[in-house]
């Protein structure tokens, strides 16, 4: 299934990867296009853990237009800017 993205919104981004694995395909900072398999499917994610300090939440100021995600084929975080999203599709 393919998102329409003039109808999503960050949080809908989040909501569609909190409960399916997506392809998202993005421009990178430097130009680039990426395609991308990700989650936020508690079942993927692994556990925070005191060794790893980017799995460890932390207060600070979230940047809503950065969308933090488990990147599934390199088995870590990545992130993209939302505004760079050209497609969505769910796997």
């Amino acid at each position: 299934m393919v998102i329409g993205l003039d109808s999503i919104t960050r949080d809908g981004m989040i909501s569609v990867l909190t409960f399916d694995v997506a392809e998202v395909t993005f421009t990178k900072k430097d130009g680039t296009e990426r395609l991308m398999k990700c989650t936020l499917q508690k079942s993927i994610v692994p556990a925070a853990t005191n060794t790893d300090p980017l799995s460890q939440k932390k207060v600070r100021e979230v940047n809503e237009q950065v969308l933090p995600v488990w990147d599934i084929d390199k088995s870590a975080w990545r992130s993209f800017r939302v505004d760079s999203v050209k497609g969505i599709k769910v796997l």
